[in-house]
């Protein structure tokens, strides 16, 4: 199993997710098939955003994103933190080795930045 490539998100505002995710997190567009989606490619994976009112609607906990290395996480509480995205919980190492930290992307979405050995071989 090569693990999680693919999230599909509700949003409220898409034009404030898509930047969020484009100009904050790096994602470049893929796909507008309307103007209620928008499909977004990463180093390996793709996220598509659905414009729906959420109100009411079930949340997820969080999404993961993961990095080649643990520097990486620190790497990316700084850019985060440059571009004017509290990160709420601080970059710190996991008793498994793994390393991460959490910030809210739009509409409260939990995402974590996480370096997990066994997930980033052969990246």
């Amino acid at each position: 199993m090569l693990g999680i490539r693919h999230v599909a998100l509700y949003v409220g505002d898409l034009a404030a997710a898509e930047r969020f995710w484009v100009d904050v997190m790096g994602y470049t567009v893929e796909w507008r098939p309307d103007p209620e989606n928008v499909y977004l490619c990463g180093a390996r994976d793709n996220l598509a955003l659905h414009r729906k009112d959420v109100s009411g609607e079930g949340r997820l906990d969080h999404i993961g994103i993961a990095v080649a290395a643990a520097a990486d996480v620190d790497a990316w509480a700084a850019h985060l933190e440059a571009r004017g995205v509290a990160v709420k919980a601080a970059p710190r190492t996991h008793r498994d080795g793994s390393r991460s930290l959490y910030f809210h992307g739009p509409e409260g979405l939990l995402v974590q930045i996480i370096h997990h050995a066994p997930m980033a071989v052969g990246s």
